[in-house]
């Protein structure tokens, strides 16, 4: 049987890294994309083939997809990895940085979408995955940006779901919850230097200190980006896949508390659970 032909975004650390490599040792041709090339390099010892892919570029973007269905005709499962989190109080983000977080994590991950459904929809079957997080759900204080994207995520994914049914492709959502990676870091940090000093002091270093919780293993919001990339294989690989995988740490129990508790009891909750980490 031939080989299924995924291709994965955001390859270059974490979970998308990882989910490459998955994928490949369950038996797919594996395409990894991201900006970084040189960061995706050791992904080629296992014989996974690695494009130059920025969602931010529409010429980048139709390329890559253009180069996979050039060599085998189609693209049986694309995950839409690529993205970060832009954190900062919404005073004090520039609107340019706040479209930037859009064009990144909702409207790379949209034209991405698209421009695999034709040919999924001519074979009437395909799997999109959209890595979307337990950040679609809740919220934190200085992550409007963020947090809106994800919330973007989950609806455009539940629509999409709904719409591509009727042509065999099905639409799946992966919610992490804090992933060992450079993500916490790098969005910890960007939070410090917008919102660090001034009105949103407080909060801010209480925020960045949950966001470094999630970099190095053993910490307690840190899950292995390996685990993240099983569950994204075993939602690959499902006959009938569900809508959504919650994975990781914590993550079943905060999206359980999302669903009871009315909302100023779980901004209470949340908010007390960060000071902690923060050592508050």
């Amino acid at each position: 049987m031939t080989a299924r032909i995924a291709l994965v975004t955001g390859a270059s650390t974490g979970i998308g890294f990882e989910t490459a490599i998955a994928m490949k040792a369950a038996g797919f041709t594996v395409y990894a994309g991201a900006r970084r090339l040189e960061k995706m390099e050791p992904l080629k010892a296992y014989g996974i083939v690695v494009l130059s892919l920025d969602v931010t570029s529409e010429e980048s973007m139709a390329s890559a997809v253009a180069s996979v269905e050039k060599a085998h005709g189609r693209v049986d499962v694309l995950v839409n990895n690529a993205g970060y989190g832009s954190y900062g109080s919404l005073e004090e983000v520039p609107l340019d940085e706040g479209r930037r977080q859009f064009e990144v994590n909702v409207m790379g991950l949209a034209r991405m979408t698209q421009l695999v459904i034709p040919g999924m929809r001519r074979a009437h079957s395909g799997r999109i995955i959209n890595v979307s997080s337990i950040g679609g759900k809740i919220y934190e204080p200085l992550g409007a940006w963020y947090h809106g994207t994800k919330f973007a995520v989950e609806g455009m994914s539940d629509s999409l779901r709904l719409e591509l049914r009727p042509h065999g492709i099905d639409v799946v959502i992966i919610e992490p919850s804090g992933t060992d990676s450079e993500w916490g870091t790098i969005a910890g940090t960007g939070l410090l230097a917008r919102s660090g000093e001034g009105p949103y002091e407080d909060h801010a270093h209480i925020v960045a200190a949950a966001l470094a919780s999630t970099s190095g293993q053993g910490h307690v919001l840190s899950t292995p980006a390996r685990v993240v990339a099983d569950t994204i294989v075993r939602a690959a690989n499902a006959k009938r896949p569900r809508t959504r995988y919650p994975v990781g740490r914590g993550a079943w129990s905060v999206l359980a508390m999302r669903r009871i508790l009315p909302d100023r009891i779980f901004d209470a909750v949340f908010l007390n659970f960060y000071k902690r980490l923060a050592g508050g």
